[in-house]
């Protein structure tokens, strides 16, 4: 009785969108409205408040957050919603603008006061009047921050730092979420080892940058401890964990300690996730980028001869403002000789109060889309050749269930593998266990998928 006088809209239904870092935004506010006796369910026509966590980063980006906000307002028409609520970076970055014209919201909350959405709902639901709900974007997670985690129970993010130092030209992350806040080893650790109590083996570290972290600690106290080397030192001795990946290594902050690090350390996934963004130094210059080609290829030459399987994962951009066929040219010939692992390609989205929506020579869509194409019909020869490479080799999978296709077959991933952005290992006999590490006999390969057989004896030792 109390809890539904204390939360009369007691079932909470969340849509996040965007990145891992925004995802787990979403998991520290499931956690604390959860703390305070709301429920969290998974069918929206069962909620009676939706909050959608939206992100404001790309104009795809912020089609896709309006979009599911208009779909959500539709159940409140069929009066099955009572609240519907839009928070995250597309919110902290155009205030006045969504408040206006989205009167189909009930509230609205920046990025910088989603941690308060408990006390947010309660003042709502006791009848006060107020319906934004912003601040500066200065709020960084701590190890008793409540959090639920929305992956499957042997994976977790660990966001282990906020906003960003970098001013790259082209990108508005700064102004949504504001400069560089990193948290304290002893707190990341913490949140580490009570993920891997929960039964996490794989650690995905998210940030904007992983190379920066520490960085802010450092400036404001010299005999502070924390940098990337240190922290991936404390979490390889998290008992539980078999998986650390990181993702966002910008190119400027691998350093020969870090690679060391990484070839000596078998928890450490060799998978660098590094976006180059382009590769001509014009072009690179412009973006704000602060290192040459030059640069770039003695770093990617660092790292294949300290770690020969190394998996390079990167992302470009076309048609940046000035951006030549010239250009464009030279960065399809540079993805050719370098083979990536795995590419992504944006088409550059001008980004209000950024200093690329400002400058001149702007580049058409149709050409946008014309490079696009271009980058990823080099890329996806170079994937289907990669994967063909691996027909007749032995692989460890992580199992993650059933293929979502069917379920006669498992799914599951190798550490060359990210979730939800690489590809995956369909396991076509044998049996096993959510969570468990698998040896998988590859037998054919497709564009972005493996497909393999389970050793017998993995069947027989983690079969259910």
């Amino acid at each position: 009785m109390k809890q539904e006088q204390t939360n009369p809209n007691s079932k909470v239904h969340f849509v996040s969108l965007g990145c891992p870092k925004n995802l787990v935004d979403s998991e520290i506010m499931a956690g604390s409205l959860m703390k305070e006796g709301y429920q969290i369910v998974n069918d929206e026509s069962q909620a009676e408040t939706v909050i959608i966590n939206t992100c404001g980063f790309i104009e795809d980006s912020k089609k896709e957050s309006i979009q599911k906000i208009l779909e959500m307002s539709a159940l409140k028409e069929k009066g099955s919603l009572k609240k519907l609520v839009v928070a995250g970076c597309l919110t902290q970055r155009y205030k006045d603008d969504l408040v206006s014209g989205l009167p189909e919201a009930d509230l609205f909350v920046g990025s910088g006061e989603f941690q308060n959405i408990a006390q947010i709902l309660k003042k709502n639901n006791e009848g006060d009047a107020q319906k934004t709900y912003f601040n500066l974007p200065t709020y960084l997670q701590q190890e008793n921050t409540p959090r639920v985690n929305s992956q499957p129970r042997h994976r977790a993010y660990l966001k282990i730092s906020e906003g960003c130092m970098k001013r790259c030209s082209f990108c508005a992350i700064p102004l949504i979420r504001g400069n560089l806040q990193s948290r304290t080893i002893p707190n990341i650790v913490s949140e580490a080892k009570s993920l891997a109590a929960s039964g996490v083996k794989e650690l995905i570290i998210i940030s904007h940058d992983f190379t920066d972290y520490g960085w802010d600690l450092r400036r404001k106290n010299p005999q502070a401890k924390e940098s990337p080397v240190e922290l991936l030192r404390a979490l390889v001795e998290v008992e539980g964990i078999q998986w650390i990946r990181l993702l966002y290594l910008y190119p400027d902050g691998i350093t020969p300690e870090m690679l060391e690090l990484m070839k000596t350390n078998n928890k450490l996934v060799k998978y660098f996730d590094m976006p180059l963004q382009h590769i001509n130094d014009d072009m690179l210059k412009k973006m704000n980028r602060k290192m040459t080609r030059d640069e770039i290829e003695t770093v990617l030459q660092n790292i294949r001869e300290q770690i020969p399987d190394a998996v390079i994962r990167t992302q470009f951009i076309v048609g940046f403002p000035g951006e030549t066929a010239e250009h464009h040219e030279e960065l399809l010939k540079f993805i050719a000789e370098q083979k990536f692992d795995r590419v992504g390609c944006f088409k550059y989205s001008p980004e209000e109060s950024t200093p690329g929506a400002k400058m001149t020579e702007q580049v058409d869509e149709e050409t946008k889309e014309d490079r696009f194409a271009s980058v990823m019909e080099v890329q996806q020869n170079i994937s289907r050749e990669k994967h063909r490479n691996f027909i007749g080799k032995t692989v460890e999978v992580l199992v993650e269930g059933y293929s979502e296709e069917t379920d006669l077959l498992l799914q599951g991933r190798t550490s060359q593998q990210a979730p939800e952005i690489d590809g995956i290992v369909l396991i076509n006999s044998g049996t096993a266990n959510v969570g468990d590490m698998v040896r998988v006999q590859v037998t054919d390969s497709m564009e972005y998928d493996l497909i393999g057989e389970m050793l017998e004896e993995e069947s027989a030792t983690h079969g259910s």
